[in-house]
């Protein structure tokens, strides 16, 4: 029958247990501070905009029929509208920057004629609309993984 081990030698035991794990937990702390370090330095909170804008998505030389740039912070929809938008072929180009993706859902006179998404690595997106008939035209901005900086243009289709 085994006998249990001595006292002194079950505590040297229990102190080689606690101890195994630090190469482990050192790991993991080494590796939570490199993610840390590649994160950007300004939070989409503080983000200058127009500045972000300027470079992510430059004015078209052509018309634009409607734009948008902003913050989304939360879940909540951020909807721009133009009155009178003629028929046509369009270009929806958006772009976010953040973590996850922004959508755009696209209406005219209340009716759904598109829907579009941009992952969030600053990249430009682009969608091809087409508009039956002239009217009111709706695009609402809206993500799940708020906070992102977003920008979008609607133009002709050339």
């Amino acid at each position: 029958m085994p006998s249990r081990p001595a006292l002194l030698p079950r505590a040297r035991m229990a102190a080689a247990a606690v101890r195994r794990p630090l190469p482990g937990t050192l790991f993991a702390a080494v590796l939570a501070l490199a993610v840390a370090g590649c994160s950007p330095g300004t939070s989409v909170e503080n983000a200058d905009v127009p500045k972000w804008r300027a470079t992510a998505l430059p004015s078209s030389s052509a018309a634009v029929a409607l734009q948008d740039s902003g913050k989304i912070l939360n879940r909540d929809r951020i909807v721009q509208a133009a009155a009178r938008v003629p028929a046509g072929s369009y270009t929806l180009t958006a772009v976010c920057d953040g973590t996850g993706k922004a959508f755009f859902a696209v209406t005219l006179d209340g009716k759904p004629v598109a829907e579009a998404g941009a992952a969030c690595n600053g990249r430009r997106e682009t969608t091809k609309i087409s508009l039956p008939a002239a009217g009111r035209v709706e695009i609402s901005s809206s993500s799940v993984d708020a906070p992102l900086l977003y920008a979008y243009q609607l133009v002709p289709a050339q």
